[in-house]
Protein backbone atom coordinates (compact mmCIF):
# COMPACT_ATOMS: atom_id res chain seq x y z
CA UNK A 1 0.00 0.00 0.00
CA UNK A 2 1.35 3.43 -0.92
CA UNK A 3 0.92 6.81 0.75
CA UNK A 4 -1.49 7.67 -2.09
CA UNK A 5 -3.74 4.76 -1.13
CA UNK A 6 -4.10 5.85 2.49
CA UNK A 7 -4.89 9.52 1.83
CA UNK A 8 -8.52 10.44 2.43
CA UNK A 9 -10.77 10.95 -0.59
CA UNK A 10 -11.20 14.62 0.35
CA UNK A 11 -7.41 15.20 0.29
CA UNK A 12 -6.54 18.41 -1.49
CA UNK A 13 -4.98 18.13 -4.98
CA UNK A 14 -2.82 20.39 -7.12
CA UNK A 15 -1.92 19.40 -10.68
CA UNK A 16 0.92 20.97 -12.61
CA UNK A 17 1.13 20.15 -16.29
CA UNK A 18 4.58 20.20 -17.85
CA UNK A 19 4.99 21.71 -21.29
CA UNK A 20 6.66 18.46 -22.33
CA UNK A 21 6.85 14.90 -21.09
CA UNK A 22 9.71 14.06 -18.78
CA UNK A 23 12.15 11.66 -20.41
CA UNK A 24 12.75 8.13 -19.15
CA UNK A 25 16.13 9.26 -17.86
CA UNK A 26 14.63 12.28 -16.02
CA UNK A 27 11.68 10.52 -14.38
CA UNK A 28 13.56 8.70 -11.60
CA UNK A 29 15.21 11.94 -10.44
CA UNK A 30 11.97 13.94 -10.68
CA UNK A 31 10.13 11.28 -8.68
CA UNK A 32 12.88 11.21 -6.06
CA UNK A 33 12.71 15.01 -5.66
CA UNK A 34 8.91 14.85 -5.40
CA UNK A 35 8.99 12.12 -2.76
CA UNK A 36 11.58 14.01 -0.74
CA UNK A 37 9.52 17.19 -0.94
CA UNK A 38 6.32 15.39 0.14
CA UNK A 39 8.12 13.82 3.10
CA UNK A 40 9.49 17.20 4.28
CA UNK A 41 6.45 19.36 3.44
CA UNK A 42 5.24 21.17 6.56
CA UNK A 43 2.60 23.70 7.54
CA UNK A 44 3.23 25.79 10.67
CA UNK A 45 5.88 23.27 11.76
CA UNK A 46 3.45 20.36 11.42
CA UNK A 47 4.23 17.59 8.96
CA UNK A 48 1.71 17.37 6.17
CA UNK A 49 0.40 13.96 5.16
CA UNK A 50 1.40 14.50 1.57
CA UNK A 51 1.93 12.58 -1.64
CA UNK A 52 3.62 13.68 -4.86
CA UNK A 53 4.23 11.89 -8.15
CA UNK A 54 4.33 12.21 -11.92
CA UNK A 55 1.43 10.86 -13.95
CA UNK A 56 1.57 10.17 -17.69
CA UNK A 57 5.20 11.39 -17.59
CA UNK A 58 3.85 14.95 -17.81
CA UNK A 59 1.68 15.87 -14.83
CA UNK A 60 3.03 16.58 -11.37
CA UNK A 61 0.36 15.84 -8.79
CA UNK A 62 0.59 16.99 -5.18
CA UNK A 63 -1.90 15.80 -2.55
CA UNK A 64 -2.37 16.70 1.10
CA UNK A 65 -4.69 14.98 3.54
CA UNK A 66 -5.85 18.05 5.45
CA UNK A 67 -7.64 16.02 8.12
CA UNK A 68 -4.24 15.80 9.84
CA UNK A 69 -2.89 19.29 9.11
CA UNK A 70 -4.08 21.84 6.59
CA UNK A 71 -1.90 23.31 3.88
CA UNK A 72 -1.30 26.94 4.82
CA UNK A 73 -0.46 29.81 2.50
CA UNK A 74 3.20 29.47 3.46
CA UNK A 75 3.23 25.74 2.76
CA UNK A 76 1.58 26.30 -0.62
CA UNK A 77 4.18 28.98 -1.37
CA UNK A 78 6.86 26.44 -0.46
CA UNK A 79 5.40 23.99 -2.98
CA UNK A 80 5.39 26.65 -5.71
CA UNK A 81 9.00 27.53 -4.92
CA UNK A 82 9.93 23.85 -5.06
CA UNK A 83 8.20 23.48 -8.44
CA UNK A 84 10.01 26.55 -9.77
CA UNK A 85 13.30 24.90 -8.81
CA UNK A 86 12.20 21.72 -10.57
CA UNK A 87 11.34 23.74 -13.67
CA UNK A 88 14.78 25.31 -13.74
CA UNK A 89 16.62 22.03 -13.27
CA UNK A 90 14.71 20.10 -15.93
CA UNK A 91 14.01 22.90 -18.41
CA UNK A 92 10.23 22.55 -18.32
CA UNK A 93 7.39 24.98 -17.65
CA UNK A 94 4.73 23.96 -15.12
CA UNK A 95 2.52 27.03 -14.75
CA UNK A 96 0.83 27.51 -18.14
CA UNK A 97 -2.92 27.22 -17.50
CA UNK A 98 -3.82 28.11 -21.10
CA UNK A 99 -2.33 24.96 -22.62
CA UNK A 100 -4.77 22.08 -22.62
CA UNK A 101 -3.89 18.39 -22.53
CA UNK A 102 -5.80 15.66 -24.27
CA UNK A 103 -5.26 12.02 -25.09
CA UNK A 104 -5.26 10.31 -28.44
CA UNK A 105 -4.04 6.92 -29.64
CA UNK A 106 -0.44 8.20 -29.58
CA UNK A 107 -0.63 9.36 -25.96
CA UNK A 108 -0.88 12.73 -24.21
CA UNK A 109 -0.86 15.79 -26.45
CA UNK A 110 -0.99 19.45 -25.55
CA UNK A 111 -2.31 22.46 -27.41
CA UNK A 112 -2.53 26.15 -26.62
CA UNK A 113 -6.10 27.39 -26.20
CA UNK A 114 -6.41 28.77 -29.77
CA UNK A 115 -4.80 25.67 -31.28
CA UNK A 116 -7.12 23.46 -29.22
CA UNK A 117 -10.13 25.26 -30.69
CA UNK A 118 -8.70 24.93 -34.23
CA UNK A 119 -8.10 21.19 -33.72
CA UNK A 120 -11.71 20.80 -32.58
CA UNK A 121 -13.06 22.74 -35.55
CA UNK A 122 -10.95 20.57 -37.88
CA UNK A 123 -12.34 17.38 -36.31
CA UNK A 124 -8.98 16.27 -34.88
CA UNK A 125 -10.38 16.67 -31.38
CA UNK A 126 -13.96 15.55 -30.85
CA UNK A 127 -16.54 15.55 -28.08
CA UNK A 128 -15.39 12.06 -27.01
CA UNK A 129 -11.68 12.98 -26.94
CA UNK A 130 -10.33 12.49 -23.43
CA UNK A 131 -9.09 15.69 -21.81
CA UNK A 132 -7.25 16.29 -18.54
CA UNK A 133 -9.13 18.50 -16.10
CA UNK A 134 -6.29 19.92 -14.04
CA UNK A 135 -8.79 21.92 -11.97
CA UNK A 136 -10.00 18.93 -9.93
CA UNK A 137 -9.25 19.67 -6.31
CA UNK A 138 -9.75 16.47 -4.29
CA UNK A 139 -8.36 12.96 -4.51
CA UNK A 140 -11.87 11.63 -5.19
CA UNK A 141 -12.32 14.07 -8.09
CA UNK A 142 -8.85 13.21 -9.36
CA UNK A 143 -9.69 9.52 -9.42
CA UNK A 144 -13.15 9.93 -10.94
CA UNK A 145 -12.96 12.98 -13.18
CA UNK A 146 -9.40 14.08 -13.95
CA UNK A 147 -9.57 12.40 -17.35
CA UNK A 148 -12.95 12.74 -19.01
CA UNK A 149 -14.54 13.20 -22.44
CA UNK A 150 -14.36 16.76 -23.76
CA UNK A 151 -18.16 16.97 -23.83
CA UNK A 152 -18.22 16.49 -20.02
CA UNK A 153 -15.47 18.99 -19.28
CA UNK A 154 -15.17 22.76 -18.85
CA UNK A 155 -12.91 22.56 -21.93
CA UNK A 156 -16.06 22.27 -24.06
CA UNK A 157 -16.84 25.95 -23.68
CA UNK A 158 -13.37 26.76 -25.11
CA UNK A 159 -14.18 25.21 -28.47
Amino acid sequence: MTKYDILADNSRVWIYQSDRAFTASELPQVRQYLQQFAQRWVSHNRDLHAYADVFHNQFIVLMVDESHAGASGCSIDASVHFLQQLQAEFGVYLFDRMTFAYQDEAGVKTAKRDEFKTLYQAGKIEDDTLVFDNLVNTKAQFQAAWVKPLKESWHKRMV
